[in-house]
């Protein structure tokens, strides 16, 4: 039986879903998450992620084996937060729908304001600007902010604001996200599939309320949190692969998220 390469069912699946010729080729692939590791950005009260070396050599019957285990919470480093992190009836991980984790990419580069102002507020003006210069965010677009703060990783002071540990110092935190307006915006204007940022949470590190979150979960509008790379995104023409783990009733799960860039012409 002749196989079918795995790119040529995605380019169709894409396709048949927005009624589009199938197209021939796929551009390069471009990894959007961080490595889980020892420096992997948590929240301040979060332990943070830990390998625990198990099994690691050659066996006495002559061949290599390795085999740890891994203990981490839901909300760290690149991952989704679903729906239910923020809203009592929400989509819970294993829910959330495919259509929603792959999705046509729309990057809107915040980068000059953000490295202006650390605690920049995306607001209902920037995505007004963006869309006067790219045409107005498609219906099912996955809706990514580059804050540039994914350089600053894993500087946990330059990326979080602070690199206290425990309850007191998330009064303490500072990095951009999405203003609670801009979050009623799209949830009113547009239907947008996901939202994505790099830095820690979809609002400002000086939000006490968690607004944004808020709004586009009880929309059920997931999230992705702490990508990479995004300021190597064009403003449209990119697929966005976000998959996570799994978790039957989870909240969120850490993250593999890549871009399919457009295939050069």
């Amino acid at each position: 039986m002749r196989m079918i390469p795995a790119c040529v069912l995605l380019c169709a699946a894409l396709a048949a879903r927005a009624a589009e010729p199938v197209p021939t080729v796929l551009g390069p692939a471009l990894d959007l998450s961080h490595a889980f590791d020892a420096d992997t950005i948590y929240w301040p009260t979060e332990e943070g992620f830990v390998l625990e070396r198990g099994s690691e050599g050659v066996t006495d019957a002559g061949y290599y084996y390795a085999a740890h285990r891994m203990r981490l919470a839901e909300h760290g480093g690149t991952h989704l937060d679903a729906p239910r992190h923020f809203h009592e009836s929400g989509s819970t991980t294993e829910r959330v729908p495919l259509e929603r984790l792959i999705a046509p990419a729309v990057v809107v580069d915040m980068r000059d304001a953000c490295a202006k102002n650390a605690d920049y507020a995306i607001a209902v003006a920037d995505l007004e600007r963006f869309e006067a210069a790219h045409g107005r965010i498609p219906d099912g677009a996955a809706l990514l902010f580059a804050t540039g703060f994914a350089a600053r990783w894993p500087d946990r002071l330059r990326y979080l604001g602070t690199d206290e540990r425990g309850a007191e110092a998330v009064t303490k935190l500072h990095f951009p996200g999405l203003d609670p307006a801009a979050a009623r915006w799209l949830v009113a204007r547009r239907r947008v599939a996901a939202v994505g940022l790099d830095t820690a949470s979809i609002d400002p590190g000086t939000s006490q309320r968690f607004e944004s979150h808020q709004v586009l979960f009880a929309a059920e509008i997931p999230a992705f949190e702490n990508l990479a790379a995004l300021d190597r995104l064009p403003p449209t023409g990119a697929t966005l692969i976000a998959l996570p783990m799994k978790i039957a009733g989870g909240s969120g799960g850490p993250l593999r998220a890549v871009a399919i860039l457009p295939a050069a012409k």
